[in-house]
């Protein structure tokens, strides 16, 4: 039997006029958002303040991940024009800190990190200001795939581990924990400079003492931020809602993050992986001269 939401988990309906601006934008430059693929429920928030995840590589996922909204099947081939226009879409909403991510594209060589780099580039010859932060999938554990991403110099590279490991089998079944938290590893391996970030969902039925677990894993491997939101079904046909965490132990999340190590922690029921991502790294205590050339935000 399904558990009833919540109040708190209750969002103001966005802004038919909103929704009309950003959206006519994005259309005309055939560019997708996570925002509306995953169907995301700070949409309206998010695309109220002008900014939106861009979502690389078409919208459609070659990985069957049983909580995703995203669809899934054989995708199509990759548009040259969209790096640049994920470039003018920048520039059009003033943009100071941008977030790309992508479906999972296994089909393509090196999964597709060239294209995030094709787009980095674009994005800093056209708003040299902006600061970049990419959320990638796991590029099945390629140290080569990463190298791409690395060497586009991005300020934050995000990889979510999603939930505990116990629960990888069940939702996420061509993804592998471990494989996951080698490639935060890696990446501070490659380049010392680059923030890494990772985000985990609750909800699925995951215990207390296994998220504590999961956290001190990222600390591990240096992971500077964290996003703990609350998983939402898409549909009935996803993975069930199995808890609905309070926002008190929400709480509870960010106090444990902050101390045993993370930078910044957003924890809470709406927060999601790019949920107001420039001002997480804002936070972050730089010394001396800021990492890639990123300023203060």
């Amino acid at each position: 039997m399904p558990v009833r939401r919540p109040d708190w988990l209750v969002k103001k309906a966005p802004s038919a006029c909103i929704l009309t601006e950003i959206k006519t934008l994005l259309d005309g430059l055939s560019l997708h958002t996570v925002c509306e693929s995953a169907l995301c429920p700070n949409l309206g928030e998010c695309f109220s303040h002008h900014t939106a995840t861009f979502l690389l590589m078409g919208d459609i996922c070659t990985r069957n991940c049983r909580f995703c909204a995203i669809r899934k099947g054989k995708p199509s081939s990759l548009d040259p024009d969209e790096p640049w226009n994920v470039a003018r879409a920048v520039s059009k909403l003033k943009l100071k800190h941008v977030v790309l991510t992508s479906v999972t594209r296994d089909d393509l060589p090196h999964g597709g990190a060239a294209h995030f780099a094709r787009a980095i580039s674009a994005i800093r010859q056209t708003n040299p200001q902006t600061t970049a932060e990419v959320l990638i999938p796991d590029f099945e554990g390629s140290p080569d795939a990463l190298k791409i991403i690395v060497d586009s110099c991005p300020e934050v590279i995000n990889h979510n581990l999603e939930t505990v490991p116990r629960l990888y089998a069940e939702v996420r079944p061509k993804a592998n924990y471990q494989r996951s938290l080698n490639l935060l590893r890696m990446v501070k391996s490659m380049d010392g400079r680059i923030l890494t970030k990772s985000g985990l969902m609750v909800g699925l039925g995951e215990e207390y003492n296994e998220v504590v677990t999961v956290m001190e894993d990222l600390r591990a491997v240096e992971c500077a931020l964290l996003t703990i939101g609350q998983y939402l079904a898409p549909s009935s046909k996803h993975y069930p809602v199995v808890s609905y965490v309070t926002p008190e132990e929400f709480e509870e999340y960010t106090t444990l993050g902050e101390r045993i190590g993370f930078s910044s922690v957003a924890s809470g029921p709406f927060v999601r992986s790019s949920f107001r991502a420039a001002e997480m790294i804002a936070v972050y205590p730089y010394s001396g001269t800021p990492p890639l050339g990123m300023s203060k935000i």
